[in-house]
């Protein structure tokens, strides 16, 4: 999945899109167990700035701990994911290759969801608090399961991912189509996903 060729971000500023990568969020998703919508909500809040791979080594030049590729991972959650799972690829590769980048956040993704307790306050649900861990770590997010209010970073964080779940359910929704379509004219049946 690591060689999947996908386009990088275009260099223009504003022509970068989440939607362009539903393919990819679908199947890194589904194979690190997660929800393809909440990798794709990721991808949305992380799509604040530009993620050409120039403007990136530019960026890292100026603040050398930067996050970087589309899902904007920072270098010490990239490391426990490439420890924890064995990836060949380096944190620098996460701004050259998009396809990397996701497999790499939906990993992320499911290493926090194995650390996130079963019960938590109701406010937030499963993939809010997931989120709120990918962007604040894995001790915030056990503290925010257990009622610790959010501070004001990680309220607009949440705030901008509940208001972009129904764009990412639109961007999945039209790739979920693709694949029925092409299933239907390969098999000959109406089998859906």
């Amino acid at each position: 999945m690591d060689s999947d060729s996908v386009r990088v971000p275009p260099l223009r500023p504003g022509g970068y899109d989440p939607d362009d990568y539903a393919d990819t969020v679908v199947r890194s998703a589904e194979a690190a167990g997660v929800s393809p919508q909440l990798v794709m909500g990721v991808l949305y809040n992380e799509a604040y700035k530009p993620h050409h791979p120039l403007l990136e080594r530019l960026w890292q030049w100026w603040k050398p701990e930067a996050s970087f590729g589309v899902a904007n991972m920072h270098r010490a959650a990239f490391e426990q994911v490439r420890r924890t799972h064995g990836l060949s690829g380096r944190w620098q590769d996460l701004r050259d290759d998009p396809a990397f980048a996701i497999r790499a956040a939906a990993l992320h993704l499911k290493d926090l969801d194995g650390r996130l307790p079963a019960r938590h306050v109701r406010r937030y649900t499963r993939d809010e608090l997931l989120a709120l861990g990918y962007n604040a770590g894995e001790r915030n997010m056990r503290a925010f399961a257990r009622g610790v209010p959010l501070g004001p970073m990680a309220r607009s964080y949440l705030r901008r991912f509940r208001a972009g779940r129904q764009r990412a359910a639109e961007a999945l929704a039209g790739c979920v189509r693709v694949q029925t379509t092409a299933d239907i004219s390969t098999n000959g049946s109406s089998r859906m996903r």
